[in-house]
């Protein structure tokens, strides 16, 4: 149970729609686009509240006629109660042991439509599904499905699906709360629209999506069940709301449903351009409609990478921080001396009377935890299913593979290791933020250090992989829960032993910078090589323009 967010604060007062520095980023890649045939999908949870910790449900039976209580993921807060599947499959993070993989980003979209009667939240609605589904289709009518019986609470959503064969985007909204209102007769009654209107499309094999809190599904094919699914009222709801007079064949759920503006392309269609940009030539195009300048521009749903990615090219893409871009987060003076990628919030600020901003990236301090799902169709599902974990910020985190069919979880990852509010040195959230806080203290520096330890540790799990899958296979032929032993043993090993590697990383570097300087060893007799760190010459003339001759020396 988590304290009530400011997301959830947001969405009970209805302001959502207008805040612009809501959280998470996913990136959705097809068979076709990766090098080895697997799909991906990515999640940051970012959130200045949430813990990062990796959540284990493992598969079970349940007798007819038990009930499920649901508490929304964010707050914690009691809902409701439905009814419980008689089999759930095991579920790691966000991915079950079909792999089929689910993440969100909020976009919040028409205040009205929140329903604070509704059972289902977004959070619930993601792992309850990957409980009760085994593909990306069957998935969408559970989720769907749920909402539709039990109602929706949260605001607008986007979701990730992906299994090993299919990657689909389903944008969904609410109907709003039930009103009280009087017939001719001035008699009261009740009017609720339970449920919610969307639409779901599949990403086509060979290209790319993405989404940022801001709905992405424009116009949409009406007759096209194959690649295109939608509820029966997302055009009818929108006309009987005065929201849209138009053709059906003209309807855009985003343009009705989360209006773009400002901030919505500026703090979150940025990112989405952003990653893009790292990977398909020509996103130039957009560079004004994601600095929030031409909202008419709209960026397309998917694009075509320029070359096939491989798992460690879409990690790279959640490490975007607009390098290379005249965004770019380390160019600017809140980099302040050290190139620093992260801002202080709140993100938008006023002097005299103007508002300012500073750049929402996709990485930033605040995250959670992150991941990237790889679901491979040549492996029994135990087996082709990774969910490569990590905790904190995406750009200094180590992605951890732990395997689909896992029974259980690293000590230093598990559900109750530590809290928001309780340090666990043993907990990888709280080691790997030691880490990170250590170097937003003279990050140009200390970053070299901790990407060093970094990808070490990510090329040494990648290349295992082959070996892991092989062995697991063998053991999987003739003893399938054998197989699955021996991948929590694996999986388990990894992250712990990362943990421990970072908190020795953390000495290290407390030991090198500290006091501002930066000390290494000298020869094998103990002596020090001690450097005085300074400042750059850019930040030195910083200060010379803005203080003049008062630091001058000697005159």
């Amino acid at each position: 149970m988590r304290k009530l967010s400011l997301l959830a604060l947001l969405v009970m007062t209805g302001m959502l729609f207008s805040f612009p520095a809501i959280a998470c980023t996913n990136f959705l890649i097809t068979k076709g686009a990766s090098t080895d045939g697997s799909t991906m999908i990515t999640y940051s949870a970012d959130s200045h509240e949430l813990y990062g910790e990796l959540y284990f449900r493992p598969a079970a039976d349940y007798p007819e006629g038990t009930m499920l209580e649901v508490y929304d993921w964010d707050s914690g807060r009691y809902l409701g109660k439905i009814k419980q599947a008689r089999h759930t499959y095991s579920v790691v993070g966000n991915m079950n042991e079909h792999q089929l993989a689910i993440g969100e980003t909020t976009f919040g979209g028409l205040p009205e439509l929140v329903d604070t009667t509704g059972i289902m939240d977004y959070g619930s609605l993601i792992y309850i599904t990957l409980q009760r589904a085994k593909t990306a289709r069957e998935a969408i009518n559970v989720l769907t499905g749920l909402v539709a019986e039990y109602g929706y609470f949260s605001s607008g959503e986007s979701f990730s699906i992906a299994d090993p064969n299919e990657v689909w985007i389903l944008e969904l909204i609410g109907k709003g709360s039930p009103l009280a209102v009087k017939d001719k007769r001035g008699r009261a009654r009740t009017v609720h629209n339970k449920g919610a209107v969307w639409v779901a499309m599949r990403i086509p094999d060979g290209y790319i999506s993405g989404h940022a809190n801001q709905a992405r599904i424009t116009t949409f094919p009406l007759n096209d069940p194959e690649n295109c699914i939608y509820s029966p009222d997302v055009i009818s709801f929108a006309r009987e709301k005065g929201y849209f007079t138009g053709a059906d064949k003209d309807f855009s759920f985003s343009d009705i449903y989360a209006p773009m503006d400002f901030g919505a392309a500026r703090f979150c269609e940025a990112r989405v351009w952003a990653g893009f940009n790292r990977v398909s030539s020509g996103m130039e195009k957009y560079t004004e409609y994601a600095k929030g300048h031409d909202l008419k521009n709209r960026m397309p749903l998917w694009v075509k990478p320029d070359k096939k990615l491989s798992v460690q090219d879409v990690m790279g893409m959640m490490r975007d921080y607009y390098q290379g871009t005249e965004l770019d987060m380390t160019k600017d003076i809140g980099a302040g001396p050290f190139k620093s990628i992260v801002r202080w919030r709140p993100m938008t600020w006023k002097v005299d009377g103007k508002t300012y901003l500073h750049e929402r990236a996709i990485s930033t301090q605040q995250t959670g935890f992150s991941f990237v799902s790889q679901s491979r169709s040549w492996l029994p599902d135990p087996v082709g299913g990774i969910l490569w974990f990590g905790v904190d910020d995406t750009y200094s985190t180590v992605y951890v593979p732990m395997y689909c069919g896992i029974n259980a979880v690293p000590e230093t990852f598990a559900v109750g290791n530590g809290t928001m509010m309780d340090f666990s040195d043993n907990a990888a959230f709280w080691v790997f933020n030691q880490v990170s806080n250590l170097a937003y203290t003279r990050y140009s520096d200390m970053i070299v250090d901790i990407q060093k330890v970094q990808s070490a540790l990510e090329n040494k799990f990648v290349a295992y992989t082959n070996v892991v899958d092989k062995a697991a296979v063998e053991l999987y032929k003739n003893n399938p829960a054998k197989a699955r032993e021996f991948l929590t043993e694996y999986s388990s090993n990894q992250g712990n032993s990362t943990v421990m590697r970072w908190k020795e990383l953390y000495r290290q570097l407390f030991v090198k910078y500290l006091d501002g300087n930066i000390k290494t060893r000298k020869g094998g007799n103990g002596d020090i090589d001690l450097k005085f760190g300074g400042y750059d010459d850019a930040y030195y003339r910083m200060i010379i323009e803005a203080t003049g001759d008062k630091f001058k020396y000697g005159e």
